[in-house]
C-alpha cells in the first residue's frame, strides 16, 4: 500500500467537500489517498467553520495512525475541555479516542493518516 508519488503542486484547485457524519460546518480537502488502503487513509486538510461543533459525530477512534498539525485557528476537545491552537501537533495511534470538537473562531488542520 502506498500513496501515489507527487512533486510539489498547487492544492488550491482541490475543493473542500463535506466530511462523513452530520456536521455541515466540517469539510475536508483530500490531497492524496491510497485506494488500496483502509478507508480514511489520506493526506488532507480539515476545515472547521467558525462555530463548528462535532458533537453529533461523537467521540472518534479509528484503526489507522493519524498525525495532525493545526495551521490556523483553534479547536476545543469537548471531552477533555482543552483548547488546542495554531502550531500544535498531535500523533494518534490506532484506537485513541478524540473529540468531539468545537471551534468558535474556525480552524484549519493538516493531517496525514496511514495504516497501522
Amino acid at each position: 500500500m502506498a500513496k501515489p508519488e507527487h512533486e510539489f503542486f498547487d492544492v488550491s484547485p482541490i475543493g473542500f467537500t463535506p466530511c462523513a457524519g452530520t456536521v455541515d460546518a466540517l469539510t475536508e480537502r483530500v490531497i492524496v489517498t491510497d485506494d488500496a488502503a483502509p478507508e480514511g487513509v489520506v493526506t488532507r486538510m480539515l476545515k472547521f467553520a467558525p462555530g463548528c461543533d462535532t458533537t453529533p459525530n461523537g467521540v472518534l477512534a479509528h484503526d489507522f495512525w493519524e498525525e495532525v498539525y493545526i495551521l490556523e485557528g483553534s479547536i476545543t476537545d469537548l471531552r477533555l475541555n482543552e483548547k488546542f491552537t495554531a502550531g500544535m501537533y498531535a500523533c494518534r495511534p490506532p484506537g485513541m479516542q478524540h473529540g468531539p470538537w468545537r471551534s468558535d473562531e474556525g480552524c484549519l488542520t493538516f493531517e496525514v493518516r496511514y495504516p497501522a
